[in-house]
């Protein structure tokens, strides 16, 4: 399995299909706006900055570490910089995906990592 890492809250809205973020350090997104494709499952992620998720309507298989995790009626999920994960949604379940996530840059509060 490939290992995609996402430098910038930029770089995570254009693979995403999302606007421009209106900040560089942090990012306020909906589910409902993020596109979705088929090479993007199953796929490894390491981001440089912090994710906080809440997401409703979750039927997914999440990895995290080595342990894998079963989600079927939401997550609340953090994730640190350079933590490997991946998320294997059932292409089917997409469209009902719903909730927000937050993008934390580490210089947002001059945070080392």
């Amino acid at each position: 399995m490939q290992i995609h890492r996402i430098k910038s809250i930029s770089e995570y809205h254009r693979l995403r299909g999302l606007p421009k973020p209106q900040h560089l350090l942090i990012s306020l997104i909906d589910f409902e706006s993020i596109q979705y494709s088929a090479e993007n499952n199953p796929v490894s992620w390491v981001l440089d900055f912090y994710s906080i998720a809440l997401k409703k309507n979750f039927d997914a298989k999440v990895k995290y570490g080595q342990q894998e995790y079963d989600f079927d009626e939401g997550v609340l999920f953090f994730i640190s910089p350079n933590q490997v994960f991946s998320i294997e949604v059932d292409k089917n379940q997409v469209s009902k995906l719903s909730g927000w996530m937050l993008l934390i840059h580490p210089d947002f509060y001059g945070i080392q990592h």
